[in-house]
């Protein structure tokens, strides 16, 4: 069954320009409509769903001008290309800017040129209705700010940034490198009060122990060399609004103790200056570290890790929810395809299975990676699994969706033991007894388990 043909709405009042325009345009394969000025075009646009329009510029009635106005004002307008005289060229790049035209064109017509534009204004519009589309899968799949997932942890975490978003509350996001530690502390910020307000992050682990106290608390000029002028830290930057402290276990140990200072008593002194500066900020800290472990090294102050941790959500990694890479990936591919100007309509289904089989180690972040090469490699149509490098088909880890776990020809009896100890764990809601009694072993033997594998051992 041949696909349908992608439509073209010709606006024009000259009838016979308006007869060849549309006769060469179904030519080079679109379906054609006209309409004789603006008014005709709205009305034919409410049954005629155009995926582009080529609409001359001055007509009698309603023009192109305020044809393209009303269409920007009901939304979901197709991509316009705008024919214009020479003298109406400003104009033309007006509506450019201001109404969001694809693009214009000056008469008389090259048939080359707008051959060219119409074929990238229909890739556009083919792009925006698959965006569109995606909106409505993710929607019901689970997203929150630019986190997406809809597996069971995920829609726990979900919850617990609802919960804590609207409250000041000190939140600590853990997790393994790349499994979205920022996007949750940005998805907090935009769902409470303070989302109108600056949201800043910094990267503790990015800077020395000098400067990262001159980005955070500020400086006077001549505070230090290469101070040339006075500038303000991070905790003024954000003040109304949320500062995220990122990779907060590698903060020098000076710096943790001003830090906690200025936590309790919510003031700033910039370097080199004789007063302090009121601030209110919502501090959001987040490590990939075990800062419980730092803390008993003497690694990370335990105040100060008392003071971060009065609600912690913890990011799962990636294998931990494989079922949500599908969803993901839709996401990567419509922002690849933005960024890449690529026609990628999605994934394979063999590609989608190889990508599920991974182990991830650098989670979404690694995926992101992958799947930007395969969308730049594929151009457009489906990314194959011949698209990505360095993955192979053979890999063995078992893949776990919901209550069943799926496992691939050639993976272990170790690696088949511990997905089903950590799905039955998932399924009793971490209850180390009940788990023990449905896998028939005994507790003792489910500990040592847990302890080899280097997980957690629940709740009695």
């Amino acid at each position: 069954m041949d696909a349908p043909k992608d439509r073209v709405l010709v606006v024009d009042d000259e009838s016979n320009q308006r007869t060849a325009l549309a006769t060469m345009i179904a030519g080079w394969g679109y379906e054609t409509a006209s309409a004789a000025n603006g008014a005709e075009a709205l009305d034919r646009l409410r049954e005629f769903e155009a995926s582009a329009i080529v609409t001359d510029l001055m007509m009698p009635g309603m023009d192109g001008s305020e044809l393209l106005r009303r269409l920007k004002d009901q939304g979901q307008a197709p991509p316009a290309i705008v024919l214009t005289a020479f003298g109406n060229l400003e104009t033309a790049v007006a509506l450019v800017h201001d109404l969001g035209a694809f693009w214009f064109l000056e008469k008389p017509l090259q048939p080359g040129a707008l051959r060219l534009l119409l074929s990238r204004a229909v890739a556009q519009s083919r792009l925006t209705d698959y965006n569109e589309a995606l909106e409505r899968r993710l929607s019901e799949q689970g997203v929150l700010g630019n986190l997406v997932g809809g597996s069971d942890v995920m829609q726990r975490i979900f919850s617990l940034i609802r919960q804590v978003a609207p409250t000041r509350a000190t939140v600590l996001i853990t997790g393994e490198s790349g499994t979205g530690k920022e996007l949750a502390a940005r998805a907090i910020h935009d769902l409470s009060p303070r989302r109108t307000a600056p949201f800043v992050a910094i990267n503790c682990a990015a800077l020395t122990e000098t400067l990262i106290e001159s980005e955070l608390f500020g400086h006077e000029k001549g505070s230090f060399t290469g101070a040339v002028e006075r500038r303000r830290g991070c905790f003024e930057l954000a003040d109304g609004g949320t500062l995220l402290l990122d990779e907060i276990g590698e903060m020098p140990a000076p710096t943790q103790a001003k830090l906690l200072r200025v936590l309790e008593e919510r003031k700033v002194r910039r370097l080199g200056a004789a007063r302090e500066v009121e601030v209110d900020v919502r501090l959001l800290a987040a490590t990939n570290r075990d800062l419980l472990a730092e803390v008993k090294q003497n690694r990370f102050r335990e105040d100060l890790f008392f003071r971060l941790n009065v609600f912690e959500v913890s990011l799962p990694p990636l294998r931990d929810r494989r079922e949500d890479i599908p969803a993901l990936c839709e996401v990567m591919v419509r922002d690849m395809n933005i960024r890449h100007q690529c026609r990628v309509s999605g994934i394979d289904a063999q590609a989608m299975t190889l990508l599920q089989n991974q182990e991830w180690p650098g989670n979404a972040r690694e995926l992101r990676n992958v799947v930007e090469r395969a969308v730049i490699i594929a151009g457009e149509g489906l990314v194959q699994s011949s698209h990505f490098f360095g993955l192979h088909s053979s890999a063995r880890a078992p893949v776990v969706s919901g209550d069943e776990v799926r496992l691939s020809v050639g993976a272990t009896i170790d690696e088949a033991e511990r997905a089903l100890i950590e799905a039955t764990l998932r399924h009793t809601g971490n209850n180390r007894t009940r788990a023990a009694t449905i896998l028939g072993i005994s507790q003792k033997t489910l500990f040592n388990k847990l302890r080899e594998y280097g997980a957690p051992g629940g709740t009695e």
